[in-house]
C-alpha cells in the first residue's frame, strides 16, 4: 500500500512539474530579445554576465516560510493624498506581483534622517543619504513576519557624494531597499501624469524587490529586472517579467503562475493601465 501511495506521489509531482515547464515554454513566446545596447544604456556602460536559472538555483537566496512571509512598505517623509493613493496601489501591486503578503506600515518623519546625511543636490533640491535610510533605520526595522522591506521616500536620494542622484538603493544581504518617488513625478504628482508615475513606481520597486529575492539584471530579453539608466530607459522597459525571470520567482515563491496573471490583468484593468494591460493579455492567450 505504501509503495502505491509513493507512486501516486511521485507521478502527481512529475505531472505538476511538467505542467509548471509547459507554463514557461509557452509565456517565452512572448518574451522579445535585446537588441545591442547602445551608448547611454545600461549595458552599454556596465558589461553584466546574465544569470540563468540554474545559476539562481545554485545561488543563496530567500524562500518565504510560516516566520518569513510578508513584504512591507515603509513610506518616510510627507506625502500628499495623490501620493498616498499610489502607495496603497503600489502595496496592492506588489501583493499580486509577488504573490505574497503585503503591508503598509506607519509613516515616518523625515526628522530621522540627521543633518549629516542631508544636502542640497546639483539642480538646488533636498537630498537624502541613500545608505543611512538602509543602515540606520530600515535594517533596524523588524515587523512580525517580515521577508522584505522597501523604503518609499519623496525626497530626492544620493548613494555617495560624487553622484548627482540614484532612483534607489538596497541591501539584498539585509533584505532592505529605498526608493524615492521625487523624479518619477515628473516635478509634480497629478492626474494627468499619475499613471505614468505609478507605472514608474511599479517597475522599480518590483525591480529591486525582485533583486532581494535573488533575481539578477537580466541582459536577454526585455524585462523588469533589466538595468536601466534613466528615467526615459525605466519608461522603455517593460513591467512584465520575462519567462526565465519569472521561472527563477515561481521557483521560489510556489505560487499559481496562471492565477498570478489573471490577477494582474485584473489590476490593469482597474487602474487603467492599457499599456501593462495589453502586455499580461498576450500571455493569458499563450496559455490557454
Amino acid at each position: 500500500m505504501k509503495k502505491i501511495t509513493l507512486l501516486i506521489f511521485i507521478i502527481f509531482c512529475s505531472c505538476s512539474k511538467q505542467k509548471e515547464n509547459e507554463y514557461f515554454e509557452l509565456t517565452k513566446k512572448n518574451d522579445i530579445e535585446l537588441g545591442k545596447p547602445v551608448e547611454g544604456e545600461w549595458l552599454y556602460s556596465h558589461k553584466e554576465k546574465g544569470q540563468s536559472f540554474e545559476q539562481f538555483l545554485n545561488s543563496k537566496h530567500i524562500v518565504p516560510t510560516s516566520e518569513s512571509n510578508i513584504i512591507y512598505i515603509r513610506p518616510i517623509g510627507s506625502f500628499n493624498s495623490l501620493q498616498n493613493k499610489q502607495i496603497e496601489l503600489l502595496r496592492e501591486y506588489l501583493e499580486i506581483y509577488f504573490q505574497l503578503k503585503t503591508k503598509t506600515l506607519e509613516t515616518v518623519s523625515n526628522d530621522v534622517i540627521p543633518e549629516s546625511s542631508r544636502r542640497i543636490g546639483y539642480e538646488n533640491n533636498q537630498q537624502f543619504l541613500a545608505g543611512y535610510i538602509l543602515d540606520n533605520v530600515l535594517k533596524k526595522d523588524k515587523p512580525l513576519n517580515r521577508i522584505a522591506l522597501m523604503g518609499l521616500t519623496e525626497v530626492d536620494l544620493y548613494p555617495k557624494p560624487e553622484w548627482n542622484f540614484v532612483f534607489g538603493l538596497a541591501s539584498y544581504r539585509d533584505k532592505v531597499g529605498v526608493s524615492s518617488i521625487y523624479r518619477l513625478q515628473d516635478g509634480k504628482l497629478t492626474s494627468d501624469n499619475f499613471n505614468l508615475c505609478l507605472s514608474r513606481i511599479l517597475k522599480i520597486s518590483s525591480h529591486e524587490i525582485g533583486h532581494m529575492f535573488g533575481l539578477h539584471h537580466c541582459i536577454t530579453a526585455d524585462c523588469v529586472m533589466n538595468g536601466t539608466n534613466s528615467m526615459s530607459e525605466t519608461d522603455k522597459s517593460s513591467i512584465r517579467l520575462c519567462s526565465v525571470c519569472q521561472r527563477k520567482l515561481n521557483s521560489g515563491i510556489k505560487y499559481d503562475n496562471k492565477k498570478r496573471l489573471t490577477d494582474l490583468e485584473q489590476y490593469f484593468e482597474r487602474n487603467n493601465l492599457i499599456p501593462e494591460l495589453q502586455l499580461i493579455k498576450k500571455d493569458i492567450a499563450v496559455i490557454q
